[in-house]
C-alpha cells in the first residue's frame, strides 16, 4: 500500500513538474505586424513588436521566424532573426504574403525551443489599368558581369502610341532612378540597357516597367532581380589545340575578358571528329573549372573539332547562362595515310630506276659493236 502511495506521488509530482513547465514556457506571438510601401518598386519594409509577456523571460534568447512570398508561389522564403524590421522584395503584381512567430530558447525553458502561434500579414497595390495591357516577354542577361539588358514586348492590349519606361532600385540608392539607355523599335521602347550595376550584385534589384497612352492605365509588370543569376560571359579566348605522339588532343584556354570573375567560371568541353560520310556529332566529353583538358581520341578520323563554353559556377551563383562557343577545327592523317605517303616516294624510285634500265638496255642494243658504252649517254 505505501508502495502505491509512493508511486502515486512520485507521478503527481512529475505531472505538476510538466504542467509548471508548461505553463512558464508558453509564449506569446508578436504584436502588430505591418508592411509598408516606401515607393521602392518591390520592396517593402516589414515591422512588427515583441510578444506582450517578453520582459517574463530574462534567462531565455527570444529570436523570430520570418517568412513571406507572392501568393501562388510554392515555398515560403525563411529568416531567423532577432531585428524587428527587414525590407524585402516582392512582385507587386500578386498579393504579398508574410507571417511570423516567436522562439523562445534558454534557462526558462530547459534549452528547448518553445514556438508561438504565427501571426499574418498581406499587402496588395491598387489594381491599375486593363487586364494584358503589360508587358509581355520581359528577359534580362547581365552580360559580362558588366551591363544588364534587358528587352521586353508591348501588351497585348496595349494602344498605338505607347510609351514604356523601366525604373530600378537597389539598396544604396536614394530613390528609383529611370533607364537612361534605351533599345527601341519604330519609336516605342522594347528595352534597357543598364551600366555600373556592380554595388547591386548579390542584392535584390527591384524594376518597375510600367506604360502610359492616351487616356489609358496600363498595368504595370514588376519583377525582382539577382544579377549574378542573369550573367552571361564572353566565350573563351585564346584556344590552342595540338596532338601528342600517342595521337591525344591536348586543349588549352583563357578566360573570357570582361568582368566576370574567373574563379566563378565553369567550362563545357564537346569534340566532334569526322565518321566520313556520317555528320559529326558533338559529344560533351567534360565539364569543368580548369582551362586546359586532356582528350583521348576515339577512333582515327581525318578531322576534330574541339569547342568550348563558358557559365557562372554554383560557387558564384544558383544558375545562368552558358556563353557562345569557342571553335576550333583540325585535321589529322590516319595511320593508312602515313603508310601511303611513305610508300608513294620508294614506288616513285624504283619505277624511276626499272625505266632507266628499260632505257641502257635499249641503247645497248642500238649501238655498233666495237663502240664505248658511253656513247648510250646521248640516247
Amino acid at each position: 500500500m505505501a508502495l502505491q502511495q509512493l508511486y502515486a506521488l512520485s507521478v503527481a509530482l512529475v505531472w505538476g513538474c510538466v504542467a509548471s513547465s508548461s505553463y512558464h514556457t508558453a509564449v506569446a506571438p508578436p504584436q502588430d505586424l505591418q508592411i509598408t510601401d516606401p515607393g521602392l518598386l518591390g520592396s517593402l519594409d516589414i515591422e512588427w513588436k515583441p510578444p506582450r509577456n517578453v520582459q517574463t523571460f530574462n534567462e531565455c534568447t527570444i529570436k523570430y521566424r520570418f517568412e513571406y512570398r507572392n501568393t501562388g508561389d510554392r515555398d515560403w522564403k525563411v529568416i531567423f532573426t532577432r531585428k524587428l524590421k527587414f525590407r524585402v522584395g516582392f512582385d507587386l503584381s500578386r498579393t504579398a504574403e508574410v507571417k511570423v512567430q516567436t522562439l523562445l530558447e534558454g534557462r526558462c525553458t530547459n534549452d528547448v525551443e518553445v514556438q508561438s502561434d504565427w501571426i499574418y500579414a498581406t499587402f496588395q497595390v491598387p489594381w491599375q489599368g486593363k487586364l494584358e495591357s503589360e508587358v509581355r516577354n520581359f528577359h534580362c542577361i547581365y552580360h559580362d558581369w558588366q551591363y544588364l539588358k534587358c528587352t521586353w514586348q508591348p501588351g497585348r492590349l496595349a494602344p498605338r502610341g505607347v510609351h514604356y519606361g523601366l525604373y530600378y532600385w537597389y539598396e544604396g540608392l536614394d530613390h528609383a532612378v529611370q533607364c537612361d539607355d534605351y533599345i527601341q523599335d519604330h519609336g516605342i521602347n522594347i528595352g534597357c540597357v543598364l551600366q555600373n550595376l556592380s554595388q547591386a550584385e548579390y542584392k535584390d534589384l527591384s524594376i518597375c516597367v510600367n506604360g502610359s497612352a492616351a487616356a489609358t492605365l496600363l498595368q504595370p509588370l514588376y519583377v525582382t532581380l539577382r544579377l549574378h543569376n542573369l550573367a552571361k560571359p564572353s566565350p573563351p579566348k585564346q584556344m590552342v589545340v595540338s596532338m601528342s605522339a600517342s595521337e591525344e588532343l591536348h586543349v588549352a584556354w583563357s578566360p573570357p575578358g570582361g568582368e566576370t570573375p574567373p574563379q566563378c567560371l565553369e567550362y563545357e568541353v564537346q569534340l566532334a571528329e569526322d565518321q566520313g560520310e556520317a555528320k559529326a556529332a558533338w559529344a560533351s566529353v567534360s565539364t569543368q573549372m580548369e582551362t586546359a583538358l586532356t582528350i583521348s581520341r576515339a577512333n582515327q578520323s581525318r578531322i576534330s573539332c574541339v569547342r568550348v563554353r563558358g557559365r557562372t559556377n554554383i560557387f558564384c551563383a544558383d544558375q545562368g547562362f552558358w556563353s557562345e562557343w569557342t571553335q576550333e577545327c583540325f585535321s589529322v592523317s590516319r595511320t593508312e595515310d602515313k603508310q601511303l605517303f611513305i610508300l608513294i616516294p620508294v614506288i616513285l624510285s624504283l619505277s624511276s630506276s626499272l625505266i632507266i634500265c628499260i632505257l641502257i638496255g635499249q641503247c645497248k642494243k642500238r649501238s655498233p659493236a666495237g663502240k664505248p658504252l658511253h656513247a648510250s649517254v646521248g640516247c
